[in-house]
């Protein structure tokens, strides 16, 4: 019995390391915004709606294919920073829908 509950300590100490950053995008510059998700491989970027200041926006951004999910390729997305409307990100789309929605 110490045994298994020596093996969960130790398991879960290594789960925060899996947590994602978040990072409130309007408050930061574009170059700070890449070199976040850069470093981090992936992040959940937010901002507020300019229709809409009380509407939140957020998804999850990454560095490159590596943090996709199997069938999935990183695509060129922007979000709006401090100093860029539309400053260039990547996100993970799904291969599959990107295909059938462009054959239309």
């Amino acid at each position: 019995m110490n045994r298994v509950l020596l093996a969960l300590c130790i398991v879960s100490v290594s789960f925060p390391a899996l947590a994602i950053n978040r990072y409130n995008v309007q408050s930061m510059s574009c170059a700070a915004v890449q070199n976040a998700v850069n470093r981090d491989g992936a992040a959940i970027l937010r901002w507020r709606s300019a229709r809409n200041p009380s509407l939140p926006i957020y998804d999850r951004y990454v560095r490159n294919s590596l943090f996709c999910d199997r069938g999935q390729y990183p695509k060129r997305a922007y979000v709006p920073t401090n100093n860029a409307a539309n400053c260039p990100v990547y996100k993970c789309v799904d291969s599959t829908f990107d295909r059938s929605f462009g054959d239309r």
